[in-house]
């Protein structure tokens, strides 16, 4: 590979982080907006509420979409890639066929489950008839997985950010104008349009590559098997991770107190949420192109050490800043009441710097479709976790959690090396780890800063970590990508013609 390859290799990869970081951070600001007036026009009962009927209805989804929104994702990058659109059509014929079945069953589910729902979920009243009118959102959630699919599979990753950030702008124009004329009557309509909004949104972009063809449907659901097989352990993983933040948070029920139950989630919220704007990019554009490439060993290899490159160089200095400034950001987005969970959250950073570089290994079962052993790798993780939260609350209360979350991610990232090393073949370039013998101990510099007293000499030094942090990811991520030159070439060519 010539280095013109090379260069525009990271610089996709930069690019993408990027785009899909800047849309997540972008929807995170609107999703703390909106909360903010939603919060103000219907109070913390009528947040409860929404909350319990979004996390119910979010739940059925998840039980019996199949995966089809994930698993999809592989079939169809693999076919896009050997550029056979004979088969490529079909495939999506399959796909759309399975988010049909898939809705109409989680449609049903819900109808059926309305009483049952009400009684396990509320403690008040009858509220039946409100999951029977939230069926159709679970149709439609199933449905818009689907075309979401199809977008990732071919590649089409601007109508996807375009989507992420009219989906976001949509939800605050259905939901508060709502709220503020029906208050929390509205809740369940704001549901039901939000879903609306956000499956026509994607219908649009995708039937505009790929329209809609009802002729050829026969035979269809035998094709999908495959594509099922693997979503169903996905979707198996997905409530063994449900079920494990279910066990800690009850564990820290009965131990100690809802108070704690709640300064955890802070803590835990805001540590994945932070990090989540580069992690957001993995299943749209790195997992298609590596799904593309899993049967090339070297190409394997080369895609999921240069996602993780760029991935570190992205979040360390977003890290390091995270935990010098945690001391403001807590009560700034809580209240001063939150304040003790600031040292959990502090150590619980360092299972994001693991996370970038395990993650992307993480995918190569899922794009090679080795459905049980990902289903066995992510039930250990789980196992492991609730273990290590017990033993850490136990012996250092919460901010024993956070370093059980990070000590958590550490045996997960040897287990998933040991095991892709083993299995596939995987092996970590010299420059994974280089950049992780750098970025690793800027963040342990970081924490560091968090034992000193004197708050001047703390925010001096803080701002000096974070400094050379910032400067070296960029200094390397301006040598890796072409992306730095194009940048001042175009701002060489304003002053030129300004």
């Amino acid at each position: 590979m010539d280095n013109k390859e090379s260069n525009d290799s990271y610089s996709h990869v930069l690019k993408y982080t990027g785009l899909f970081g800047g849309v997540q951070g972008l929807n995170i600001i609107m999703g703390l907006l909106r909360n903010k007036l939603i919060a103000v026009l219907l109070g913390p009962s009528g947040m409860g509420l929404a909350s319990l009927f979004n996390s119910s209805i979010n739940f059925i989804s998840q039980a019996t979409n199949l995966g089809i929104s994930f698993s999809a994702v592989k079939n169809i990058s693999e076919i896009y890639d050997k550029g056979d659109e004979k088969k490529l059509e079909q495939t999506i014929k399959v796909v759309r066929g399975w988010s049909l079945i898939t809705a109409l069953i989680g449609m049903l589910v819900c109808v059926v489950l309305g009483p049952f729902l009400s009684d396990n979920t509320f403690a008040w009243g009858d509220h039946t008839l409100h999951f029977v009118l939230l069926a159709p959102a679970v149709a439609l959630l199933a449905i818009t997985g689907g075309e979401t699919a199809i977008l990732k599979g071919v590649r089409k990753l601007r109508p996807l950010a375009a989507i992420q950030v009219y989906s976001g702008i949509a939800s605050l124009l259905i939901s508060i104008p709502v709220y503020y004329f029906f208050g929390a009557a509205g809740i369940v309509p704001v549901i039901v349009l939000m879903a609306v909004a956000s499956m026509l949104l994607t219908v649009l972009y995708s039937y505009k590559y790929y329209p809609l063809r009802i002729t050829g449907q026969r035979g269809i659901l035998g094709e999908g098997m495959d594509m099922v097989k693997l979503g169903f352990a996905f979707v198996l993983a997905g409530i063994m991770g449900s079920g494990a933040e279910m066990i800690i948070r009850s564990y820290l029920n009965v131990v100690a107190d809802l108070d704690t139950v709640g300064l955890y989630n802070a803590g835990f919220m805001l540590t994945v949420t932070y990090a989540g704007m580069v992690f957001s990019s993995m299943e749209t554009d790195f997992f298609p192109r590596l799904s593309a490439a899993n049967n090339d060993r070297s190409a394997v290899n080369m895609i999921v050490n240069r996602q993780i490159e760029v991935s570190l160089l992205i979040i360390s200095p977003m890290l390091s800043l995270l935990i010098i400034t945690l001391p403001i950001l807590m009560p700034l987005l809580n209240t001063g009441e939150f304040m003790p969970v600031v040292s959990m959250a502090q150590v619980a950073v360092f299972s994001m710097y693991l996370k970038a570089i395990s993650l992307p290994v993480a995918y190569i079962t899922l794009a090679k479709g080795d459905s049980l052993a990902y289903l066995i790798l992510e039930g250990f993780y789980d196992v492991l976790l609730v273990v290590l939260i017990v033993v850490g609350y136990d012996t250092w209360g919460l901010w024993g959690t956070g370093l059980a979350l990070s000590l958590s991610y550490l045996f997960d990232l040897l287990l998933l090396f040991g095991y892709a090393y083993f299995r596939y073949g995987y092996v970590m370039s010299r420059q994974v780890g280089w950049y992780v013998s750098i970025m690793l101990p800027l963040g342990v510099l970081s924490y560091s800063v968090t034992f000193i007293t004197d708050t001047l000499f703390y925010w001096f030094v803080g701002s000096v970590v974070v400094f050379i942090n910032i400067v070296l990811s960029c200094y390397i991520l301006s040598h890796k990508t072409s992306l730095w030159k194009s940048l001042t070439d175009k701002i060489k060519s304003r002053f030129r013609h300004g």
